[in-house]
Order: C-alpha cells, then sequence, then structure tokens
C-alpha cells in the first residue's frame, strides 16, 4: 500500500495541492486524472519521492519495492536493451553485476568465495536465474524484437526505447506501479498486450492516461484531481463521468429546494414579523433560516475545447479513386500496389504498426510526395484539409497566431478569426502568442482551428490526440463523428477509431492493404488470427479470410 498524508504543496503562493489523504491499495489499478495543469505528473513524482512536499508525507508498506515509467529516454543510452530492463529491479542488477565482478578475480579469496555464496543465495531467492527470460519475455509482448535485445540502448529508435522503459518499470512484479502515460508511443498491439497485462498484475497500479478506452479496460478506481484535492470513484473512466455529473446534478437539485424553503420562509418572516400573534412562528423560521446552507458547487476546472468541422460545400459522390499506388523509402516498399475507391459517406480509420507507411500515405494524398508507380485523384467537388503527424516547420515562424490563422480563412477578419481561436480556448492575449513559443498542446489545437476555419469536406488527420489532454480529445471525438464529410485518420485513441470509422484499412509490414468496410472492433475480431499470423498471399489477401 502507498498513501499521502495531509500533503500539501506549494509552488511560489499557489497550492498545487492542499491536504491531500489518500490510500492507494494492492489489487487495485487507479487512474489518475485531472485537467491539464492540475498536478497528475507532479503527484506521481510526489509519490515516487523524486519531488519534496511542503508539508506532509508519502508511506509505503514497509518491504515493498515501488516501480516507475522513465520519462528520461537517454538516460541509458550506454547499456544493453536486457540490463536495462533488469534495472527495474536494482537489486537483483546490482547483484548480478557484483557476482560478475566476483567471478571475474583473478585471484579469488575466500572472503571472495562467503560472499558470492551469500549473493547466490539472494539471487535465487529473487528468481534471478529467469531475470534475462522474463525482460526476454516482456521485451517480446511488447513488440520488441529478439534481435535488438542485446544491442545498446542508444542504437533504438524513439517507439523502441519507450517499450523498453516500459518493460523495465513493469519487470520483477514490482509491488507499486506508477505508470505515467505508458501508451504514448505504443502502437495498438503493444496497447492491448499492456492492457492485459495490467487486468491480470495483482499488485497495486497507478496511472496517468489521456487513453479513455485504456483506462475503462484497466481501471478498477479512478482518482480525480480538481482544486488541489483528490477525490476517489469506484470504477473505471466511464463510471468516473457519470458518477462526476450525477452528484453535480444531485447538488444542484439539493440547493433549488434549499432555495425554494429559503424564498418561503422569507415571504412568511416578512408578511408575519411585525404581527404579535405570529411573532413567535417568525421567530421559529428565522432560526430554521440560519440553518440553512447551500451547497458550494464549484465550477469544474476542466476546459472543453468546442470543436466543429463545417464544409463550406457538400461532398459529390467521387471522391477519391487510388490506382496501383506504391512507395519505396531507404530499400523498403511501404506501399505496395494500392488500390481504392472512397464514397461520400467514408470514415476511414488507417490503422497498422507501420507507422512510416501511414505518413508516407497522407504525404502522397497532400502532394507532399510523389508515389514511385500509380497514381491518386481527388473528386472536383473535394477540398482538403490536413493534420501532420509531424508539424514542427509550420511553427518556425514569428507570426502571432492570429495572423497565422488569418492566412487560412477567406474572411480576413480579426474578430471572425478570433473566434475560432476561442473555440479552442485561446483567449484574450493568447492571440497575439508568437506561434514558435508554443507548447505541444498549443500547436495541435492551432492546427485544429486552422481546419475549422478551412471549410474543407474532406479531413486528413495523422494521429491528431499527441500532446492533447483528455478534455480536447474528448471534443476532437465529438467533432469527428458529428463531421458530414469525408475523413481519413490514423490514431492510436481506440475510442476515436472505434466511434468513427466505418471502414478500416490496415497497411500491412509488406505495405499491402486490407480494406474493410466495418467497425474497429469487428475488424479486430474478424481479421485478429490473419494480423497476428501476418499470412498473406502474393496479392496481400489473407489466406484464411
Amino acid at each position: 500500500m502507498i498513501s499521502a498524508n495531509n500533503v500539501t504543496l506549494r509552488i511560489g503562493k499557489k497550492a498545487l495541492f492542499e491536504d491531500v489523504n489518500i490510500k492507494f491499495t494492492e489489487g487495485n489499478c487507479y487512474g489518475l486524472i485531472g485537467a491539464n495543469g492540475a498536478g497528475k505528473s507532479t503527484f506521481l513524482k510526489i509519490l515516487s519521492g523524486q519531488l519534496e512536499t511542503t508539508k506532509g508525507d508519502v508511506s509505503i508498506t514497509p518491504g515493498q519495492r515501488l516501480s516507475v515509467l522513465e520519462q528520461d529516454h537517454f538516460k541509458y543510452d550506454e547499456f544493453p536493451v536486457l540490463d536495462t530492463v533488469i534495472m527495474g529491479n536494482q537489486r537483483l542488477y546490482d547483484i548480478m553485476k557484483e557476482k560478475e565482478a566476483i567471478y571475474a578475480k583473478e585471484d579469488f579469496t575466500d572472503e571472495d568465495g562467503i560472499r558470492a555464496s551469500e549473493l547466490e543465495g539472494e539471487f535465487a531467492e529473487m528468481n534471478g536465474w529467469e531475470a534475462e527470460s522474463d525482460a526476454a519475455m516482456l521485451l517480446n509482448g511488447l513488440g520488441v524484437d529478439t534481435s535488438l535485445h542485446y544491442s545498446l540502448m542508444k542504437d533504438l529508435n524513439g517507439n523502441e526505447k519507450v517499450k523498453v522503459l516500459l518493460a523495465r518499470a513493469l519487470f520483477g512484479n514490482p509491488d507499486i506501479l506508477l505508470l505515467d502515460e505508458p501508451t504514448n508511443h505504443l502502437d495498438l498491439d503493444a496497447i492491448n498486450w499492456l492492457e492485459e497485462f495490467l487486468i491480470n498484475f495483482d499488485n497495486t497500479v497507478i496511472v496517468v492516461s489521456h487513453d479513455r478506452y485504456f483506462l475503462n479496460k484497466v481501471c478498477t478506481q479512478i482518482a480525480d484531481i480538481d482544486y488541489g484535492k483528490i477525490q476517489l470513484y469506484a470504477g473505471n473512466y466511464d463510471f468516473w463521468y457519470e458518477s462526476s455529473q450525477l452528484i453535480i446534478k444531485q447538488m444542484k437539485e439539493a440547493n433549488k429546494k434549499k432555495e425554494e424553503k429559503i424564498k418561503e420562509l422569507q415571504e412568511f418572516i416578512s408578511r408575519f414579523s411585525a404581527n404579535a400573534s405570529k411573532s413567535k412562528q417568525a421567530t421559529s423560521r428565522k432560526r430554521a433560516l440560519e440553518k440553512i446552507q447551500l451547497d458550494e458547487i464549484k465550477p469544474s476546472s476542466r476546459k472543453y475545447p468546442y470543436i466543429d468541422f463545417r464544409p463550406n460545400r457538400e461532398i459529390g459522390n467521387e471522391v477519391l479513386m487510388v490506382e496501383n499506388l506504391s512507395k519505396t523509402i531507404d530499400g523498403v516498399k511501404v506501399l505496395d500496389n494500392i488500390t481504392f475507391t472512397l464514397g461520400h459517406n467514408d470514415k476511414v480509420a488507417l490503422v497498422g504498426n507501420n507507422e512510416l507507411a501511414k505518413t508516407t500515405f497522407f504525404q502522397i494524398l497532400m502532394g507532399e510526395i510523389e508515389p514511385d508507380e500509380g497514381s491518386f485523384k481527388w473528386g472536383v467537388t473535394t477540398s482538403q484539409a490536413y493534420f501532420p503527424k509531424d508539424s514542427t516547420k509550420e511553427f518556425e515562424s514569428d507570426l502571432t497566431i492570429v495572423d497565422w490563422l488569418t492566412q487560412f480563412s477567406e474572411i480576413k477578419d480579426a474578430t471572425y478569426v478570433r473566434g475560432f481561436l476561442g473555440r479552442m480556448l485561446f483567449a484574450g492575449d493568447d492571440g497575439v502568442k508568437k506561434l514558435k513559443v508554443l507548447s505541444g498542446g498549443e500547436r495541435v489545437r492551432c492546427l485544429l482551428s486552422k481546419m475549422m476555419i478551412s471549410g474543407a469536406n474532406v479531413l486528413l488527420l495523422n494521429e491528431p490526440t499527441d500532446h492533447l489532454d483528455m478534455e480536447s480529445i474528448t471534443a476532437l471525438n465529438n467533432g469527428m463523428i458529428k463531421f458530414p464529410g469525408v475523413m481519413i485518420f490514423s490514431s492510436r485513441d481506440h475510442q476515436i477509431v472505434q466511434t468513427t470509422a466505418n471502414r478500416i484499412m490496415e497497411i500491412l509490414p509488406n505495405g499491402k492493404m486490407i480494406d474493410k468496410i466495418t467497425t474497429y472492433d469487428e475488424y479486430l475480431e474478424s481479421d485478429e488470427m490473419a494480423r497476428k499470423r501476418q499470412v498473406y498471399t502474393t496479392e496481400g489477401t489473407p489466406e484464411d479470410n
């Protein structure tokens, strides 16, 4: 068990947390949620001992081991992958290294023998002989190929490093597991594996995530941070949302009844306070009035943007025709003979673990790069708006947000443009912020403003939820569902894919494509064996379809 006892944290004059008391018990997975800036990651640092409190303390059951998902992706660059994972249990790793050093000695003494014997006993008690195989199983489950297990961390790409650091956190069955955004940069297969791991994990888990589907799958309780306090709710994320809304509704209804009673008492007192025969009754009602206290209902610190994509013109029947599209990058064929036609009702989720293939596909459709073979043609009634996965170059500018967004608006009016920014929570002086100083989340909200103001009837979005908080993801999800045009998008957010897409296109490792008119959950169920085994004919169609 881990608990916070009267924890207060002040940053300058601001109290981020005030007298927080909460216990996290064994056998539960807690989803730690709250608005951006509420202090989710900060609270995890307090629990892990990385950050000192202004007041109060954190206590852990004696003898229990705490494990944290490391956020520094370069910290272990000089270590082999397997060693990095085993370091998740630092005591076990230290024993391994001390043993190796003793056995490597040329002048092995009696004292060395005694020490080695002690280490061997502790090593066996900690299941040390299974450490490498256990670490390899975690890595394989997360999709880190066996060929990389003895590589140095610095030789891995960013996504592979994330998976290794996650395996490190999970290694050795820790008693308390703290995970800050563990699904970031994971492919869908790795996320599915992690979900199953946590569902079957018997100890204490505290996780911060913006993935609502993930929280619904793994969490048994929700810890909601709002106004410096943390409130526990039994159940998953959806249950928290329903419960929190119900509590507010009940408080409002209770206040309404109290207000009606107050009005009734005030009227009686006003009418009869000067009446001698009614004076005792009036006095009694004054006392009753003084006892009535309205419940304080604070508005949530959460802020939801308003995302509404409205096309300027209706789309025709001919939307997009793609014929025999192929592309090779660095000697690898990422797209191989892709052919399909889009209809005017299609909302396509582009799925698969090959991020390069998906990004290449978007870039070809937007004219940023040329295919090696094949062609594509947009219908004459279409207009496209694009959300790129990497927008770094677009924000290397001294322009203000308003001036930048005005470029993409048919109406060159600052008030009109500010209206779109206001929907995305850019208020007041935010409009004169320079593009180059914006945070990741602010950049995403700018790009979504650009897409809204364009009036396009075809939207292409490549991982739009990166850097967004839960409230913005929810707003984006609603906007995508309501959009009346055509959409092609990729997203690691399971709920967005399931609730938005009516057509699934998966780009396979060999560059071929599976194209199904279906929901995402139905697709995963119907094609799961074919996807996992990746057994395809030369045409790219699953043999057992």
